[in-house]
């Protein structure tokens, strides 16, 4: 059991440090929400440019697939590399998922365009766009890891993983 404590405790790690890749695939990748600045009566106002526009939507649906992405490969590569399930194994999974989702999302906000947007606006000028700030509005985006990773270990364990002996039936 200490063994596979000592596992679980490196796979989280090495899980978890797979978001800093995740954080600057989703900055790289994510759509740019365009933004425009205007002002009126000497006060600043910011505006979508295109206010139909689903690219808000698809920032959180680029972390959401990333997040689904990552989690499969983290989960069959811990599969591959232990060939056996075992609660250790799927908490660290887990918990790597989550840390790693939170790293991510915090890395990309961080490399992202600035928070303020209006002295960005104010900076940039009257009715030039610029880019939003890269914000994570579907929060439940931060489980798509964790959940595709102990979903994918789960699967491959009961299709592949070893089986318990058959305990022989009584004679008679």
């Amino acid at each position: 059991m200490k063994t596979e404590v000592r596992e679980a405790a490196v796979i989280t790690v090495v899980v978890a440090l797979g978001g800093v890749l995740l954080g600057l695939l989703w900055w790289w990748l994510a759509p740019h929400v365009p933004l425009v600045g205007d002002e009126i009566d000497k006060s600043w106002v910011v505006y979508f440019k295109d206010t139909e526009g689903e690219q808000a939507a698809g920032v959180d649906g680029t972390f959401a697939l990333l997040g689904l992405a990552f989690g499969l490969v983290s989960a069959v590569a811990v599969f591959l590399l232990r060939r056996r399930g075992g609660v250790p194994l799927a908490v660290a999974l887990g918990v790597g998922g989550l840390l790693g989702s939170l790293l991510a999302w915090r890395l990309g906000v961080w490399l992202g365009p600035e928070s303020d947007v209006l002295a960005r606006a104010q900076a940039v000028g009257k009715g030039v766009t610029f880019s939003a700030p890269l914000k994570l509005s579907a929060k439940g985006a931060l489980l798509a890891w964790p959940f595709a990773g102990l979903l994918v270990h789960l699967g491959l364990t009961a299709l592949f993983g070893p089986r318990d002996p058959e305990p022989p039936y009584p004679q008679q």
